[in-house]
């Protein structure tokens, strides 16, 4: 909470100086769709909206994941709440069940490694928590944004499956799928988790085949639609730009941004998804339980692997966060004065990066 409150209150001062309100902030860019599905449904959608290039078609916001729009439509329907304070609240509830499963995460992982060792299980636990409430663009975990949600989801979806709750762990499993396309990484690993479980009983069985039920209830129903078996992914090419690239176009980014871009936003960028990278690495050469690591480096691949909107990508990575998991390792085994320091530094950097994005930086997020 803490990390997160020094976040909105450098956000609301670097709004004020630009003259933008909080409340515009917070749901901006990709908001006004969330908002806009939320309170009016997939067909009533305002011809202000557009994709990347501008363009509105009766397809186009069939590109957007159905889970938190209909979650908040639900909460809106309450007396006295508006659509706008319904997407905040369940981003803010949200993002901090997610937190407490980041927690549980880093806590299972100290915990395998040193079995007897409880006090530096709750430390690495804690420190989880405030890597990933920190994050760079840590802030739309209190925007009108998908990422709070589907990181809920699927954090408690990862620790379901670290525990072998096989049920729990495919229900959240169809609602992170119901969310976001990120889901694909958290369903490979529930399935090949109950694959290697088959012979504990029904349970594992019953966990893997409802997994892949609300990213692929989605993918056909936007599918029919279009008249497409691969429909959504046309609406996402075609107004996005967003296709399997196996990473060249995120090469390009690198190289040109590094080289020749002078905006903040692009530079920390392209310096965020190198440490992915040497993130993903470290994962399994700490060697991470491999659920943890298959997850991270399937969240990530999804984003990094394909291309799109480049300066969206610090946020799109936001659900690999347990690929943070080795740093919170080490961190545990540091002084506390290592501990906070690095902890506040990465809370006055992701404070920082994200009032910028939102502030300042001219272009979508």
């Amino acid at each position: 909470m803490v990390v997160r409150t020094v976040g909105a209150w450098w956000l609301l001062y670097v709004g004020d100086r630009n003259g933008k309100s909080l409340h515009d902030m917070l749901a901006s860019w990709d908001g006004q769709w969330m908002l806009a599905l939320a309170g009016r449904g997939y067909d009533d959608i305002p011809a202000h909206l557009t994709d990347a290039h501008g363009g509105h078609s009766p397809d186009t916001a069939y590109a957007f994941f159905p889970g938190y729009p209909m979650v908040v439509r639900a909460l809106d329907a309450l007396p006295g709440m508006s659509t706008y304070a319904a997407a905040i609240a369940i981003s803010l509830v949200a993002g901090a069940a997610a937190t407490v499963a980041a927690y549980r995460i880093g806590r299972w992982c100290a915990l395998r490694r040193w079995p007897a060792d409880e006090d530096r299980g709750d430390r690495t636990g804690l420190l989880m928590a405030v890597l990933f409430a920190a994050t760079p663009m840590s802030v739309v975990l209190t925007m009108a944004y998908t990422e709070a949600i589907y990181c809920a989801f699927a954090g408690w979806a990862l620790w379901m499956i670290l525990e072998k709750r096989w049920i729990a762990a495919g229900l959240l499993t169809v609602c992170a799928g119901a969310t976001r396309t990120t889901a694909v990484g958290l369903i490979a690993v529930l399935l090949i988790a109950a694959f290697l479980a088959r012979r504990d009983g029904w349970r594992p069985w019953v966990g893997g085949a409802i997994a892949p039920l609300g990213w692929l209830g989605w993918i056909v129903f936007v599918g029919i639609r279009v008249g497409a078996p691969n429909g959504w992914f046309q609406v996402q090419s075609d107004g996005w730009d967003t296709r399997f690239d196996v990473g060249l176009s995120t090469l390009r980014y690198l190289r040109d941004t590094l080289s020749l871009n002078q905006t903040a936003g692009d530079v920390f960028t392209a310096w965020v998804i190198l440490a992915t990278v040497c993130l993903i690495v470290l994962a399994f050469v700490t060697r991470l339980p491999w659920q943890v690591s298959l997850y991270g480096t399937l969240a990530a691949s999804t984003v990094l692997l394909s291309t799109g909107l480049m300066n969206s990508r610090v946020r799109l990575l936001l659900p690999a966060f347990v690929l943070l998991t080795p740093v919170a390792l080490a961190l545990a085994q540091r002084s506390r004065t290592t501990q906070v320091t690095v902890g506040v530094a990465t809370t006055v950097t992701s404070a920082w990066f994200g009032a910028y994005m939102l502030g300042i930086y001219p272009y979508a997020i």
